[in-house]
C-alpha cells in the first residue's frame, strides 16, 4: 500500500468512524440535555432517533447517489451538510434546533458512508488490495461506537455536551481540507452507462426502513401488540414488500433482489447486524445494570467499558491478517464463536456479580469475537461487487450495521421482559444474543463446507 493509498485510507475510516461515534455523541449526556430543556419524555425520544432514523432510512439511495453522480463528489458533499449541521448543533439555542441538526447531520452521513466505499473501491482497484482494505474498514465502525460512548461519559462529566460536536467537526473539515489530495477523482463513465435513482424505490425503501425503525424503538415503552408498535411494524412490513416488487419490474432498480441471493454477501450482512447486536447488549443492557442495580456514577460506568475499547482496537489491528489467512467466511465463524463465549458468560449475570470476574472476561471474548466478525463479515458483504455498484453495495452493508441495534435491543430486551427479576432478565437476553450467534455460525459453516464463501479473501 502506497503512502497516499494509507493516508486516504486512515481519512476515510476516521470519517466512517466519526458518523458512528455520532450517534453515540448523545447518549451519555440525555439526562443533562434533557434537564437543560426541560424535556418530556417524548422528547427525548425524538432526540434520540433524529440522526439514526434518516441516517439508516437514507443509504440505500445514498448509494445509487455515489454510483450515480460520483464517490467523491457525494462524499464532499455530504461533508459539507454534516459539518453545517454539526456546527449549528453545537450552539444550538432551543431543542426544536438541535433536532433539526441531528437530523441533517443524519442526512449527511447518509451520503458519506456509501460514498466512501465507492471512493474505497476507486482507491484501490486490485480485489486482493481492496479485499484487505475492507477487512480493516469493518472494524472502523465499532470502534467509533464504543469511543463515542466512553468520550461523551468522559468529557460529560466535566464540561458541556456541546463540545462533543468537537468530533465530528473538526473531522469534517479535515476531510474536505485533505480529499483534493488524497482522494482519486470519480470516473469518466458514460453517463448513459450509470444507474437511474429509482425516486420511487428510494421513497419505499426509506419509508419503509425509517417506519420499521420507528416502531422497533416504540417497544421500549409499548407492547408489541400496542398500536404505536403494530401500526408502523405494519406499515413498514407492507411498504418494504411492495418496494421488492417494485423492484424486481424496474429495469435500472435501487436494489434489485438478485444482489441479495448471493449467499456469501447474505452471510457478511447477518454478521455484520449481528456484530452490531453485540456492541448494543454490552453497551446497554451493562450500562443499565451496573448503574440502576449496582449504583456505578455515570463517569464509572463509563470507565468500565475501557478495556472493552481497548481489546477491540487491539483485536482490529491482527483482524485484516486473519481473514487473509484463514478466509473471509471462517474468521467470521470464529468471531461468532469467541463473542457467543462472551456472551454464554455474561448470561449468568448475578445481582452481586464482580466486575473483573463476573463482567470483564465475557464482555473482553465478545470485544474479540465483534472484531474478527466485522472484519470477515465486511469482506463477504462486498464480495463480487462491481465498481458502479460499490456505493449500493456499502449502502446495503451500513443499513445491515445500523438496523442490528435497533432490531437486536428491541428482541434483547423484550427477551429480558418476560423475567420478573430485572438481573436475571438481563442474563435472558445475553443468552438470546449467544443463540444467535450461535446459530448463524451453524449457517455460515454450512455454506463455508459447500465451497460457497470459502476462498473469498483467502491467502
Amino acid at each position: 500500500m502506497r503512502k497516499q493509498q494509507r493516508l486516504a485510507f486512515a481519512m476515510l475510516a476516521t470519517v466512517q468512524s466519526t458518523l458512528i461515534f455520532t450517534i453515540a455523541l448523545i447518549m451519555v449526556p440525555l439526562p443533562k440535555i434533557a434537564a437543560e430543556f426541560a424535556l418530556l419524555p417524548t422528547d427525548v425520544l425524538l432526540l434520540q432517533v433524529a440522526y439514526g432514523l434518516p441516517f439508516s432510512g437514507l443509504l440505500l439511495f445514498g448509494g445509487r447517489l455515489a454510483d450515480r453522480y460520483g464517490g467523491r463528489r457525494m462524499f464532499v458533499l455530504g461533508l459539507v451538510l454534516f459539518g453545517a449541521a454539526s456546527i449549528i448543533a453545537a450552539a444550538a439555542p432551543s431543542y426544536e434546533m438541535l433536532v433539526a441538526m441531528r437530523f441533517f447531520e443524519g442526512v449527511g452521513g447518509a451520503m458519506i458512508a456509501p460514498a466512501a466505499m465507492s471512493v474505497l473501491h476507486r482507491l484501490f482497484p486490485d480485489p486482493k488490495d481492496f479485499g484487505r482494505a475492507i477487512a480493516t474498514w469493518g472494524g472502523v465502525s465499532v470502534l467509533g461506537a464504543i469511543l463515542g460512548f466512553v468520550v461523551s461519559g468522559i468529557v460529560t462529566t466535566w464540561i458541556s455536551w456541546r463540545w462533543m460536536f468537537a468530533v465530528p467537526i473538526l473531522v469534517a473539515l479535515i476531510a474536505l481540507i485533505t480529499t483534493r489530495m488524497l482522494l482519486p477523482h470519480d470516473g469518466n463513465e458514460n453517463p448513459a452507462a450509470r444507474p437511474r435513482l429509482d425516486p420511487l424505490g428510494a421513497l419505499l425503501a426509506t419509508a419503509g426502513i425509517v417506519l420499521g425503525s420507528y416502531g422497533l424503538i416504540m417497544t421500549g415503552d409499548h407492547s408489541w401488540t400496542s398500536a404505536p408498535v403494530l401500526v408502523p411494524l405494519a406499515a413498514s412490513a407492507i411498504l418494504l414488500a411492495v418496494f421488492f416488487v417494485v423492484e424486481g419490474r424496474m429495469r435500472d432498480p435501487l436494489l434489485s433482489p438478485s444482489f441479495l441471493v448471493d449467499s456469501c454477501r447474505v452471510t457478511g450482512l447477518l454478521g455484520m447486524m449481528l456484530a452490531a447486536v453485540g456492541s448494543i447488549a454490552i453497551e446497554y443492557i451493562l450500562s443499565l445494570y451496573l448503574q440502576q442495580v449496582r449504583g456505578w456514577s455515570p463517569l464509572m460506568t463509563t470507565l468500565a467499558f475501557l478495556p472493552f475499547a481497548v481489546v477491540l482496537i487491539a483485536t482490529n489491528h491482527f483482524s485484516p491478517a486473519m481473514v487473509g489467512r484463514f478466509g473471509a467466511a471462517q474468521t467470521t465463524i470464529g468471531g461468532l464463536i469467541v463473542a457467543a463465549l462472551g456472551l454464554g458468560l455474561l448470561a449468568g449475570l448475578s445481582g452481586d456479580s464482580s466486575y473483573l470476574v463476573g463482567l470483564m472476561p465475557g464482555t473482553v471474548l465478545v470485544a474479540v469475537g465483534m472484531s474478527l466478525m466485522f472484519s470477515g463479515s465486511a469482506v463477504l458483504s462486498m464480495t463480487n461487487v462491481p465498481l458502479r455498484q460499490a456505493g449500493l453495495a456499502g449502502g446495503v452493508m451500513n443499513t445491515a450495521m445500523e438496523l442490528g441495534p435497533t432490531v437486536g435491543l428491541a428482541v434483547l430486551m423484550s427477551v429480558a421482559a418476560t423475567q420478573g427479576d430485572v438481573v436475571r432478565g438481563y442474563g435472558w437476553a445475553f443468552g438470546a444474543a449467544c443463540l444467535f450467534y450461535i446459530v448463524l455460525a451453524l449457517v455460515a459453516a454450512r455454506s463455508s463446507r459447500h465451497g460457497a464463501c470459502a476462498a473469498v479473501a483467502h491467502g
